[in-house]
């Protein structure tokens, strides 16, 4: 059992720094994100490809009012090993 614990945290460690490099080659693209929640802080929403509940999120900033099932681009700013934070940019 103790090996199988000290496996699990192994993986999961490495799991959690390839995640973090991959989220962080987003930090300034552009995405598409679809707004699943918004409260007084923001909106979270997902980007594409990303299911809910299983996949990390995104956290956006916004001046704009947002409603959930709306489609905006937003600018990534952060990354985490699970999540992004972002700012939605003006519609054009």
């Amino acid at each position: 059992e103790a090996v199988k614990e000290e496996r699990l945290a192994r993986f999961m460690t490495l799991q959690a720094a390839i995640s973090e490099a991959k989220l962080q080659k987003k930090v300034g693209q552009t995405v598409s994100v679809l707004i699943d929640e918004v409260d007084a802080e923001g909106a979270i929403g997902r980007t594409r490809g990303d299911a809910p509940e299983i996949d990390g999120v995104v956290y956006l900033d916004s001046n704009i009012a947002l409603v959930p099932g709306q489609r905006v681009q937003a600018t990534i700013t952060e990354a985490d090993a699970h999540d992004l934070w972002g700012k939605v940019d003006a519609p054009s």
